[in-house]
């Protein structure tokens, strides 16, 4: 019985297709469904750029209240843009039961998700980029598929889909 999912998105371009499919399982299980957004952490070289631009003290500060701000931001934006794309859908909003967004190694921060909140499913697309159609998973997909201690739902590129189609 599925009656908690994990939806683990990139915000990339197939993200809406993959919160489709994600809504709608919810909706045929009645299974609570929880989003996590994984922000790779900051490089070296941004580091560097920032040092070069700001004082110790106020590093330390950007650091400390900065990045929960932009945390905070990005996670206020995942939740605008599911309402805009669920416009008059309001009620599969209902469905998502918490938004999280987690600085990390996506593969790892997705594996703790879901021991952490003990979910059934794991919903996941199989490429962000346009780009990346021609290879069969993307490097995350392919980790957390080897990975998982649940069943994992992929959803395929919509453009992979289409070439199939033809």
């Amino acid at each position: 019985m599925i009656r908690s999912m994990l939806y683990a998105t990139d915000l990339g371009l197939y993200a809406p297709y993959v919160m489709q499919h994600a809504l709608a399982l919810a909706r045929t299980f009645k299974a609570e469904l929880s989003v996590v957004h994984a922000v790779e952490p900051m490089g070296l070289f941004a580091e560097s750029v920032l040092q070069s631009y700001l004082d110790e003290k106020a590093l330390n500060e950007w650091q400390s209240q900065g990045l929960s701000t932009v945390m905070a931001t990005i996670e206020q934006r995942v939740l605008d843009s599911f309402r805009e794309e669920l416009g008059d859908g309001a009620q599969d909003l209902q469905l998502i039961h918490s938004v999280r967004v987690i600085q990390g190694d996506p593969c790892e921060v997705i594996l703790d998700q879901l021991r952490k909140l003990s979910v059934d499913l794991l919903i996941v697309g199989s490429h962000s980029h346009a780009t990346a159609a021609a290879t069969p998973l993307g490097r995350t997909a392919a980790r957390v598929l080897q990975l998982s201690p649940v069943p994992v739902y992929l959803v395929p590129s919509l453009q992979r889909q289409r070439s199939d189609d033809v």
